[in-house]
């Protein structure tokens, strides 16, 4: 902008900012000018962002603030105006969600005056967004279930109100426990299970095996190998679709671990994430293939998760981490990275996630080096591996048992190996 407001005279130099209200006034005034029930269309919305820019450079101008708090009343007063004139129409609809944007294409205005053109740029496309995935928003709305949305709550209570609580600071032995990123941890973990809960939930169920397993994945890979060891169990029928979400459940870890990585420290990428690849796309090409030979066809049974962002879940996964990071301090500083390696073996049996947000947390302290830390990733993900196949094998049967430790021990390959490449260039 101040780029622009050099090559203009000075009678000229606030011009580019009408431009820029005027643009966003029309790309909302498209949408709305689509719809039947608006009594505001593209002129309409053009103006009133004018109109916002134009109250606000006069506020400034005169000194007079409360200009722009009129300016405001002065369209909410011309939308009820036409609104009682005109009369409703036949679908019923009020027409509130066409005075909203109108309002809020006042404020953009207001918005560019005050050189806030990147946020008010986001927010016309956003709202713009919001206009015209009408039908897809409501349909969406009409599948959540009251279950559903109180889960969206619970994550709302445990990011917006108990996280910016909590001290941030360092307690316990060797300052690892810090209540604020304890917290943190259980929320972003929260946050990825819920997604893949809600996808679930929404779609899940009605594209086959490969999905329900990518999604089961997301939520949680050991309740969604339970839960269809066990259905493969009752029926033989059901081999082919339990090996195929038991398998695609379990190379989503690698996806979810490489997300949390990322998020939390994604400068260890580098030594990671040549190793998630590998195990990554030797799994998948088994996977492929298993599903080519395996052929899942039929009713997919129901696959039941529990809440990921009920208190009890938030904290039971709080007070592990917390758990598995002081034994992996402890362990580090009287064994050295033996220690890490046996809390990794010891802890990824069951729960890959705490053990490397642990070891994340632990690098960020500079307590771990991240070659130290790709090796507690990969070993705690093989010590799951190796922990789903005897639990698959005992439950599931042989049948069952063979076809996923195949799928486990190709994905295993993978990551040894692409781990054993990376330590050749690392030597």
């Amino acid at each position: 902008m101040n780029e622009l407001l050099a090559w203009l005279p000075p009678e000229l130099a606030t011009l580019p900012r009408y431009a820029v209200a005027l643009m966003l006034g029309l790309l909302m005034g498209l949408e709305r000018e689509r719809s039947p029930a608006a009594k505001a269309g593209l002129r309409t919305f053009a103006l009133t962002a004018l109109f916002g820019v134009l109250a606000a450079h006069l506020a400034t101008t005169l000194g007079t603030p409360w200009l722009i708090a009129a300016g405001l009343l002065t369209v909410g007063g011309i939308i009820v105006a036409a609104y009682l004139r005109a009369p409703q129409e036949p679908d019923g609809d009020p027409g509130t969600t066409t005075m909203a944007a109108l309002v809020l294409c006042y404020g953009l205005g207001v918005l560019v005056w005050h050189d806030e053109l990147q946020l008010a740029v986001m927010l016309a496309i956003a709202a713009t967004m919001l206009l015209y995935f009408k039908p897809e928003l409501r349909g969406l709305s009409q599948k959540l279930s009251r279950r559903d949305l109180l889960s969206m709550l619970q994550f709302a209570v445990l990011a917006l109100i108990i996280l910016p609580l909590l001290p941030n600071e360092n307690h316990g032995p060797y300052g690892a426990l810090n209540p604020y990123q304890i917290w943190w941890m259980v929320v972003l973990i929260a946050g990825v299970s819920l997604a893949g809960y809600a996808a679930l939930r929404l779609i899940g169920q009605e594209r086959g095996a490969a999905m329900l397993g990518v999604l089961g994945g997301l939520v949680s890979s050991t309740a969604t190998t339970l839960s269809f060891t066990r259905h493969a169990r009752a029926s033989e029928a059901m081999v082919p679709v339990a090996v195929t979400v038991i398998v695609l459940a379990n190379l989503v870890v690698l996806v979810r671990l490489g997300v949390l990585t990322a998020i939390v420290a994604p400068e260890v990428l580098t030594a990671l994430l040549p190793i998630l690849l590998g195990g990554l796309i030797a799994g998948g090409l088994a996977a492929a293939y298993g599903v080519r030979r395996l052929r899942p066809q039929g009713e997919l049974p129901e696959l039941a998760m529990g809440n990921p962002t009920e208190l009890r879940t938030a904290l039971g996964f709080g007070l592990l981490y917390a758990v598995v990071l002081l034994a992996a301090a402890w362990l580090t500083d009287r064994l050295g990275a033996l220690g890490t390696y046996a809390v990794a073996l010891v802890s990824g049996l069951t729960d890959v996630d705490a053990i490397t947000l642990s070891s994340l947390r632990l690098y960020r302290l500079d307590k771990l080096p991240a070659a130290t830390l790709a090796n507690v990733i990969t070993l705690a993900i093989l010590s799951n591996l190796v922990f789903k196949s005897v639990l698959t094998l005992a439950i599931g049967g042989h049948r069952t048992g063979r076809h996923v430790l195949a799928g486990f021990a190709a994905t295993a390959f993978g990551l040894l190996a692409a781990w054993a490449i990376m330590r050749g260039f690392s030597a």
